[in-house]
């Protein structure tokens, strides 16, 4: 219309097949019965896409049409040039559909991982924080408190130095020579383990002088022992491994506890053998285990030295 300072163009399609369906789903668009697609034209000369009036870029429209919209031309043969065609009509040939299903199935899930890691990653201490326990269970916010918090997010390759009169000092790892204490210093060193549901688990090694402590809970072993944890656990003197399972209730072939995220007893007993423990601590027992079991628990391993389970109020010295 003339003097208007801008147009737009809409087209309702009905009744989307289930592969547009999916292609909508896996882009974050809602899903409706029918498909409403908008392009906007201004007098400057700028448009914009929208599909169920949410933001779209034009190639995606595109392909959104073209499942569903088709327009006979001369040029129709040259979609046989389109290379994702052509691989289409491949795995129609070879009757790879479902292995094709399962492919996409999988890098989706793979995917949605990935994202996952990366926020995680790009997410600081801070933010858990206020996220997780002030934002959820606790009525002030994280920046309320009046106190001098001092949080700082540090990585595999950085080490707290707690030394006495100062505040703790954040050290770069970069050579064997740096894990090793200096005079009264405690060093704390750490890693991100995998073998725990979600975004994995911290494992601590606390070292003074020549002693060293390795906190290992809440993990899972690996076929064969955890290589990266015997390595950074070698010749310690004390490792807390988690412990929640019986190995019977762990292959349970009515409830396995497989990919829990947690071991069990004999796991940690691996461990210790691989990373040449002085002493074994079993810890973090399922918490349907009472004391009866774990006094059971407790006899059947009576026969192995330097292993014993965690009890409320059990001190140790090194």
């Amino acid at each position: 219309r003339k003097d208007a300072n801008k147009t737009i163009l809409q087209m309702r399609l009905s009744k989307p097949s289930q592969e547009v369906l999916n292609l909508l789903e896996e882009n974050d668009y809602d899903i409706e019965d029918d498909i409403l697609i908008q392009r906007t034209i201004t007098d400057q000369g700028k448009s914009s896409m929208k599909i169920n009036n949410q933001p779209a870029t034009l190639s995606f429209v595109r392909q959104i049409v073209s499942k569903m919209v088709d327009v006979h031309s001369q040029m129709d043969t040259y979609q046989l040039m389109d290379p994702n065609v052509q691989l289409d009509l491949l795995d129609r040939f070879a009757n790879c559909e479902a292995l094709k299903n399962e492919v996409k199935n999988l890098y989706q899930i793979y995917a949605h991982a990935s994202n996952e890691l990366k926020k995680a990653q790009d997410e600081t201490l801070s933010d858990e924080l206020a996220h997780l326990l002030f934002g959820k269970s606790f009525p002030l916010d994280l920046g309320d408190i009046a106190g001098n918090l001092n949080i700082t997010d540090i990585t595999d390759t950085d080490g707290i130095i707690l030394r006495h009169g100062c505040d703790p000092i954040i050290k770069r790892i970069e050579r064997d020579d740096d894990k090793i204490p200096q005079n009264e210093d405690v060093l704390i060193t750490c890693y991100r383990s995998y073998a725990h549901p979600q975004e994995g688990v911290i494992i601590y090694k606390i070292a003074y002088k020549d002693k060293t402590l390795v906190y290992a809970t809440d993990k899972e072993s690996y076929l064969g022992g955890d290589k990266k944890l015997a390595n950074f656990a070698r010749g310690c003197n004390i490792i807390i491994h988690d412990a929640q399972y019986t190995t019977e209730d762990y292959l349970n072939p009515f409830v396995p506890k497989q990919g829990y995220g947690h071991s069990t007893f004999d796991m940690a007993i691996e461990c210790q053998k691989q990373v040449g423990a002085e002493k074994l601590i079993f810890f973090h027992f399922d918490p349907t285990y009472d004391d009866n079991k774990l006094n059971i628990i407790k006899e059947h391993y009576s026969a192995l030295e330097n292993v014993q389970l965690a009890y409320e109020g059990l001190e140790i010295e090194l």
